[in-house]
């Protein structure tokens, strides 16, 4: 079973990317195959080097498409059975992390995703945040859960072209989910996976500039696209109440709005709403698609 990781970058961080890098190609099972995305940048050169029967290839697009369209972009270059995503600024914290991957996906044919566990390399205690499930307190604690970290996973290939792949419109925030929702509604599983770790320094959501519109309105389109109108409404509604208790800035609030109208007015691409059972098994796995 082979592996590849894909990689984003910018090219705006040069020793990171290489750090990154050199986590995939050190691997103690060898033979991961490294693509490099370079969302509207060129990627800078490299000190890591390919291990022999590694490989890395490079790809460049034209401009910043975005996250979805970025990692679709490597999985359509790689060729491995099971895709890594990794962030440039993130690393792997062990080296026998692929291994461990190979042997689950090799064992569990309806495994489709492994969500990694995210540590702050200087100690900090944001995991928390990183955790992708409800009861988040424990984050050793290894769970199957209903989505999962985009930066921080491994995925089957073929579960992934199946389903569609990541839905590129989302540009950044809540892609994972819809991708999760369409993976357990053709009745795959995903998996919280304490094992696997990851280092990644703690930097918050809010740094990007279009964090509280984009999430918004992919809220909106993630319920179009996937759920049952009466869920939809639901959901949409939960987000609502929960927003307006927990943000106290009205530049926030705004922007959040304002997302939340461009995901009414605007195209959310092909919906599929998810069947009741699908509907029925998150809820017994402790997340149901209303929060």
């Amino acid at each position: 079973m082979k592996i590849s990781c894909v990689i984003l970058t910018m090219g705006n961080r040069v020793a990171e990317l290489d750090r990154a890098v050199e986590s995939a190609l050190t691997q103690d099972d060898g033979d991961i195959e490294v693509v490099i995305v370079g969302n509207g940048a060129d990627v800078p050169p490299l000190s890591a080097q390919p291990l022999p029967g590694s490989d890395v290839k490079i790809v460049r697009l034209s401009h910043n498409s975005g996250i979805p369209a970025g990692r679709n972009r490597g999985v359509e270059e790689c060729s491995g059975d099971v895709v890594l995503f990794l962030d440039d600024d993130g690393w792997y914290a062990n080296t026998k992390l692929a291994s461990h991957v190979r042997e689950r996906f090799a064992t569990e044919p309806d495994l489709a995703v492994i969500s990694f566990r995210v540590m702050d390399p200087d100690g900090g205690v944001g995991q928390r945040r990183h955790v992708p499930r409800l009861r988040a307190g424990d984050p050793e604690r290894s769970s199957p859960v209903t989505t999962f970290l985009g930066g921080a996973c491994a995925i089957r290939r073929s579960a992934f072209l199946q389903v569609g792949g990541l839905p590129e419109r989302f540009f950044y925030a809540h892609e994972e989910t819809d991708l999760a929702w369409r993976l357990l509604g053709e009745g795959y599983r995903i998996e919280y996976d304490a094992e696997t770790v990851m280092y990644h320094p703690q930097v918050p959501p809010t740094r990007h500039a279009d964090f509280y519109r984009l999430n918004a309105r992919n809220r909106v389109w993630l319920a179009r696209r996937n759920l049952p109108w009466p869920l939809a409404a639901l959901y949409l509604l939960d987000w609502m109440v929960l927003t307006l208790l927990r943000e106290r800035s009205g530049l926030a609030l705004r922007a959040w709005f304002k997302g939340f109208s461009e995901g009414l007015r605007e195209p959310a691409g092909e919906r599929r709403a998810m069947a009741w059972r699908t509907a029925w098994r998150m809820l017994r796995l402790g997340r149901p698609p209303i929060v």
